[in-house]
């Protein structure tokens, strides 16, 4: 975060310097100017994370200098200087792009704070493209196609939730469109204008949670050479994401427990309590309940977090909104490459499948489909071979395979099923189980024990 560039932009140059120099001493590179014009310049000249502006200032005001740097660069975070703070004025700021206001007169460490906070944002942004993506594109860029009763109860279930500020768990399947649900009860929310930051639990290591969600002081332990904010602080006012939340170290749950209670954080090497505004929205595909009974989550965090619960059914449970989704998918990958349609076979294909990734493989072996296929018709020969493996399966199972209770042909069937997926993936990705775990739309760890489960090994497939 030292070293990010900000634009201090005052009609008092007294002001705007003072300002620069509390902003260079906190370690930021800090530029002036007297006007919106010169501003203005100066952004079309240099790159610049953040600026600072007065809102009161002769022929262009802040409100419109903010209007003009979201039509040139959307990127860029805006924070508004005001001596006469106005509800009205402060609503209409952040719903044409600021960042936040901050009302005169307002002490160095308040300054200093907001525009951490504003390049903390532009950070999460510029390091994950997707959220980037998604954040630009609004609410029509997360659609949420369906047409089952069954998917439909649950979203507007969460739309009622989204009126207040409940806590939130979404419970299902690996690649059931929980993030998207997330992003859509954000989206429907009074805190849509504010931040929405996904966690992902599974990636970050179990020793560097506390930092990763609360941020830590320079020199707080070694590495930490400047000081962070965490997600909770970037976050601020808005929604704060959970993903593959039963992977939360049970160590740091009393932690993250007390910081929803409370709703203030303590960074790491500070002696200082930070108040925080988050609404916590969490998704898990484990049953927390026995996780619970186990001892591997705490009770007390889980019945704080499963305030309002909604159970997202799998893909297979929804099959009246496999074509809708097939048409939407086609459209994003299909038609730039001419693919207009699906071939009567591949949709028979596509509507019986089971699915076991849910959306996120439907998604996927669309893309792969329509990357090989040839225009106009995607055909049953398109599709990913284990798909039609599995279709062919039934037709392929002879006298000795149905030998036995059903429940002991289920298991060989299950476990040969298995097998055959995870030596397909392991082939295609070469070994790299990152790669093949998304595919199949499972946690990490999960294909993990699923290789070990029938002794496959990743450095087999390498090379």
């Amino acid at each position: 975060m030292a070293g990010e560039r900000v634009l201090v932009v005052d009609d008092e140059r007294d002001f705007a310097e003072s300002n620069a120099f509390l902003l260079g001493r906190a370690g930021f590179v800090a530029r002036c100017a007297t006007s919106a014009a010169e501003a203005l310049d100066l952004l079309r000249s240099e790159p610049f994370a953040v600026v600072v502006s007065d809102v009161r200032m002769p022929r262009m005001s802040g409100m419109e200098l903010l209007t003009a740097i979201k039509q040139s660069d959307p990127d860029v975070e805006v924070l508004l200087l005001t001596g006469h703070p106005d509800l009205q004025m402060a609503v209409s700021a952040i719903k044409q792009g600021a960042f936040d206001y901050l009302a005169k007169p307002f002490g160095e460490k308040d300054l200093v704070e907001r525009v951490r906070k504003a390049v903390a944002h532009r950070q999460v942004k510029d390091s994950n493209e997707g959220l980037r993506e998604r954040l630009r594109a609004g609410v029509a860029g997360r659609q949420l196609i369906h047409r089952s009763d069954a998917f439909g109860e649950q979203v507007a279930m969460l739309e009622r939730a989204a009126r207040t500020d409940a806590s939130v768990l979404l419970i299902g399947e690996s690649g059931t469109g929980k993030e998207l649900l997330a992003h859509h009860l954000h989206d429907s929310s009074a805190r849509a204008d504010k931040p929405f930051v996904p966690v992902d639990c599974a990636s970050i290591p179990t020793d560097l949670f506390e930092s990763e969600l609360f941020g830590h002081q320079k020199g707080a332990f070694t590495g930490a050479g400047a000081s962070k904010l965490g997600l909770f602080q970037v976050a601020d006012g808005g929604t704060l994401f959970f993903d593959e939340l039963g992977e939360l170290p049970l160590a740091f749950q009393p932690k993250l427990l007390r910081a929803i209670q409370e709703r203030t954080i303590r960074p790491v090497g500070s002696n200082e309590e930070v108040a925080v505004s988050v609404r916590i929205v969490a998704a898990t595909n484990r049953n927390l309940q026995k996780e619970v009974e186990e001892g591997r989550f705490r009770a007390d965090l889980f019945y704080r977090l499963d305030v309002v619960r909604i159970t997202v059914p799998p893909l297979r449970e929804r099959r009246e909104d496999i074509e809708l989704l097939v048409q939407h998918f086609l459209g994003r990958f299909g038609v730039p490459v001419g693919i207009t349609r699906v071939a009567g076979e591949a949709m028979a294909l596509l509507r019986t499948h089971g699915w076991p990734g849910n959306v996120r493989q439907l998604r996927n072996a669309i893309e792969r489909a329509c990357a090989l296929g040839h225009a106009p018709e995607l055909l049953l020969a398109d599709l990913p071979p284990e798909l039609r493996a599995e279709d062919g399966m039934a037709n392929a199972i002879g006298a000795e395979a149905l030998a036995g209770t059903f429940q002991e042909v289920k298991a060989r069937a299950i476990a040969e099923l298995e097998n055959v997926y995870l030596e397909s993936l392991l082939r295609k990705h070469r070994g790299n189980v990152t790669h093949c775990s998304e595919e199949a739309g499972m946690a990490r760890s999960a294909f993990q024990k699923l290789m070990q489960k029938y002794g496959i090994r990743s450095a087999d497939y390498r090379g």
